[in-house]
């Protein structure tokens, strides 16, 4: 509805994981890194967690288009399932047939998971939301994991999940699995106004925007702040707010319709956000105005590019 008004060619805050949109920061970069050795590498088990809305499912699905068309990827995101029920699924996604029960299946998955890893082919296995598996699964988790060659582990298993899974994995009956986590990232939300500035500009451009200054200044500000960083909770403030200020004809974002869409979705900033233990709650109010910081960074681009000149010299 309001693609049109703002100059872009499709809505740019959709909340679906879309691998086009993927955004990187530092962090995300990092898990990407991690992720890429340890498959190309055969590590094993891979464990990446992060807060609700912060990009993992987009980051796997990103992985998962980018990935030769020789590795096997298996991609679990439904985590309730009963130890029966994951092994139906895996069968049916690791093409593994002609089995009825659990040594059947187990003894055709190493058959095939030999023969991939003798040609020099990986095999994946990904599971998302894993905090929610119950102990009995990543038991047999666990067990996948035996399956090995003398210098490799011939099946790669990605669990992905909200901090919780950290938690999980610390279960006393769990310090086998625990024991065998070869790699582990965690995705953090975005960690200032900057960055949350460039997120927003990231998605703008990816839907063919016409000009990226639909958000004033003062609007990111008040975003960071109502959403704390997390990318979906940005996308979500932004939709509503271009959908509010198309209906009143705003070309530009400001401040204020933020506050009217962050209080609609009770986003509003909450007072102890970014304090430290033991700090007051009335922290010193900001003591330059948008224009005053903006003119404070660019003396501070000046005056580091001057410093790079000069040592150079």
């Amino acid at each position: 509805m309001y693609a049109e008004f703002y100059g872009l060619k499709e809505l740019p805050f959709a909340l679906t994981p879309d691998p086009r949109f993927i955004y990187f920061t530092p962090s995300h970069t990092e898990v990407m890194a991690n992720l890429h050795y340890g498959i190309e590498s055969g590590k094993g088990l891979i464990v990446v967690t992060g807060e609700v809305g912060t990009g993992k499912t987009t980051i796997l699905r990103w992985i998962m288009q980018r990935l030769d068309r020789t590795v096997l990827v298996a991609y679990i995101f439904n985590p309730r399932l009963s130890v029966t029920e994951f092994y139906q699924h895996l069968a049916s996604l690791l093409d593994v047939q002609k089995w009825e029960t659990k040594p059947e299946l187990l003894v055709s998955l190493g058959q095939a998971l030999d023969s991939r890893h003798s040609r020099g082919l990986r095999t994946v296995l990904i599971i998302d939301e894993a905090q929610g598996l119950s102990p009995a699964v990543l038991e047999e988790i666990r067990l996948l994991s035996n399956f090995e060659s003398d210098t490799a582990k011939q099946l790669q298993i990605v669990l992905t999940g909200q901090p919780e899974l950290r938690s999980v994995l610390n279960y006393p009956d769990l310090r086998q699995l625990k024991q065998r986590v070869a790699l582990r990232c965690v995705i953090k939300a975005l960690p200032n106004v900057e960055e949350t500035d460039r997120y927003i500009t990231s998605r703008l451009l990816a839907s063919g925007a016409e000009r990226t200054d639909i958000f004033s200044r003062e609007a990111i500000d008040y975003i960071y702040r109502c959403t704390e960083g997390i990318p979906r909770n940005i996308n979500n403030i932004c939709d509503n707010v271009l959908l509010a200020g198309y209906a009143a004809g705003e070309l530009t974002i400001g401040r204020s319709i933020i506050e009217e869409v962050a209080e609609s979705f009770d986003m509003l900033p909450r007072l102890d956000w970014g304090l430290q233990t033991g700090e007051e709650n009335e922290s010193p109010a900001r003591i330059f105005s948008a224009a005053g910081r903006a003119e404070l960074w660019a003396a501070g681009e000046v005056e580091r590019s001057t410093n790079l000149s000069l040592s150079d010299v």
